[in-house]
C-alpha cells in the first residue's frame, strides 16, 4: 500500500498550474507533494554520484525506460527526462503497481504512529484511519515538515544536517550555448554548466540543479512562504538557462537543535514572501550586488512559472550568505566569461536543496529507535536526487524482503 499525501499526477498538474496562475496554494498537493514527489516538477536529471557497485543505478534507468523513458538515458553522460515525460512515467508505474495487486491511495497523509514495545504496529492516516503495519517505508521527501515534527514528537532519532541556500540565476540559453560551443553551426542540445568557487572566507559557492532551456518555478508548499526551484521540459527549448547558485549552511549557521535547519528555511521563505508581497522576488544581479531594487529587465526576460515582482534579495538572505554569493558569481566569470552579467536575473529563495534532517537508521536500514520503520530517500537524508532516492528505495526493498 502506497500512502501519498498529495494528488495523482493528472490532478496534481492541474492544481499546480492553478497555483502558478492564481497564487492559490494547496498545501496538500503542490510542487513538493503529490504523485512522483518534488522530482515530477523538475528537469528530471538522472545523473548521480552514487557508486553503482551492485548495478542498482542501471536497474533504476532500466525501469524508467520500461515505463516510457527514452532508451538514451541508459548511456547518456548526463541523462534527463523532463517534467512532461516524468509525469507520464510515474502514472504508468502506478498502474503497474495496481495491476499487480498493490494499492496507491492519494490524499492520504500519515499523521501518527502506533508503537508497541518499540515496534511500529500501525499508522494513522489523515488523523482518523488506523492501518496495521509490520513495516513502513518513510519516503517522505525533503519538504514534509509536519511529518518531521511528528517524528520528533514520537521520539524518532534524528539529527540536523547541512544543506544549501541561495537563489536561482537566469541567463539567456544562447549565452550558455555560445560559451560551450562557440560559433559551431551544428544542431547541438541546450548546453549546461557546473561551476564552483571557494570564497575568501572559506565558504564554498556552487551551481546546483542546472536547467538548460528551463523555467524557474514557485515551489512553495506552505502558506506565506516562497521557495523557488528549476524545471525543464524534455525538449529543453526555453529561452533561458537557470541554476541554483547556493552556499552550504551547517548547524553552526542555523543552530544545533534537530529542527533548527527547518526553521531557518521557513524564516527565509517567509522573508521572500514578504519581500515579494506574496510573489517571487526577482532582482537583476547588478542591483543585487549594489543593494538596490531593480526597475526593469534588460538582456534577460525571466522564464518563471508563477507571479513575480521586483524585490531586494539582500533583505531576504543574511549577509553571511549574500557576501559569498556575490563573490562567487564574480568568481564564476573566470570560468564562464560574462557569467556575472549585470542583467542576469536572480529569484529567491532557493531553500529546498536537500533535507535539513537525517532520520537515523541502523545496519538493517530501520530506524535506530523504532523497529519496522524504514527511513528512505531524500527526506530521510540518504539521497540527493531522483536516481539516488530510487537506489535507496531498492536497498530498502531488498532489506525488507530478506527480513
Amino acid at each position: 500500500v502506497i500512502l501519498e499525501r498529495g494528488e495523482r499526477a493528472e490532478e496534481r498538474a492541474r492544481t499546480v498550474e492553478t497555483f502558478w496562475l492564481t497564487g492559490k496554494l494547496n498545501p496538500t498537493s503542490n510542487v513538493q507533494f503529490g504523485e512522483g514527489g518534488a522530482g515530477t516538477f523538475s528537469d528530471g536529471k538522472l545523473n548521480t554520484l552514487v557508486k553503482d557497485t551492485f548495478g542498482r543505478n542501471r536497474e533504476v534507468l532500466r525501469i524508467l525506460t520500461e515505463f516510457g523513458a527514452d532508451p538514451s538515458i541508459c548511456y547518456a553522460n548526463k541523462p534527463h527526462i523532463g517534467t512532461d515525460v516524468l509525469s507520464h512515467i510515474v502514472k504508468s508505474i502506478r498502474k503497474e503497481i495496481e495491476s499487480l495487486g498493490g494499492q496507491v491511495r492519494f490524499l492520504s497523509q500519515v499523521t501518527d504512529f502506533e508503537i508497541t514495545e518499540g515496534k511500529l504496529t500501525a499508522v494513522t492516516v489523515n488523523n482518523t484511519e488506523r492501518i496495521p503495519v509490520q513495516a513502513a517505508v518513510a519516503a517522505i521527501g525533503h519538504s514534509a515538515r509536519d511529518t518531521f515534527e511528528m517524528l520528533l514528537a514520537q521520539g524518532i532519532s534524528m539529527q540536523p544536517k547541512a544543506f544549501a541556500v541561495g537563489v536561482r540565476m537566469e541567463h539567456p540559453q544562447s549565452f550558455i550555448n555560445q560559451n560551450a560551443y562557440g560559433d559551431c553551426h551544428y544542431k547541438l542540445p541546450a548546453a549546461d554548466y557546473k561551476v564552483t568557487f571557494q570564497t575568501s572566507t572559506g565558504k564554498g559557492v556552487y551551481s546546483f540543479c542546472m536547467c538548460p532551456g528551463g523555467y524557474v518555478v514557485n515551489a512553495s508548499s506552505e502558506k506565506e512562504r516562497i521557495a523557488v526551484n528549476g524545471m525543464s521540459y524534455s525538449g529543453r527549448n526555453g529561452d533561458n538557462a537557470n541554476s541554483a547558485i547556493i552556499v552550504t549552511v551547517t548547524p553552526e549557521d542555523f543552530g544545533s537543535n534537530i529542527l533548527d535547519g527547518m526553521h531557518f528555511q521557513r524564516r527565509l521563505e517567509n522573508l521572500a514572501w514578504r519581500e515579494g508581497n506574496g510573489k517571487i522576488p526577482v532582482q537583476l544581479y547588478g542591483d543585487f550586488k549594489n543593494n538596490r531594487i531593480s526597475t526593469g529587465f534588460g538582456a534577460v526576460t525571466p522564464s518563471i512559472k508563477g507571479a513575480y515582482t521586483f524585490g531586494n534579495l539582500n533583505h531576504v538572505l543574511p549577509e553571511f550568505l549574500t557576501a559569498p554569493l556575490k563573490e562567487g558569481i564574480t568568481g564564476f566569470s573566470t570560468r564562464i566569461k560574462g557569467f556575472d552579467m549585470e542583467e542576469a536575473v536572480l529569484s529567491g529563495v532557493e531553500s529546498r536543496t536537500s533535507s535539513p534532517v537525517r532520520i537515523l537508521r541502523g545496519d538493517s536500514l530501520q530506524s535506530v529507535t523504532l523497529h519496522g520503520l524504514y527511513p528512505c530517500g531524500e527526506g530521510a537524508g540518504y539521497a540527493g536526487g531522483i536516481t539516488s532516492a530510487a537506489v535507496d528505495g531498492l536497498k530498502i526493498a531488498e532489506q525488507i524482503a530478506t527480513n
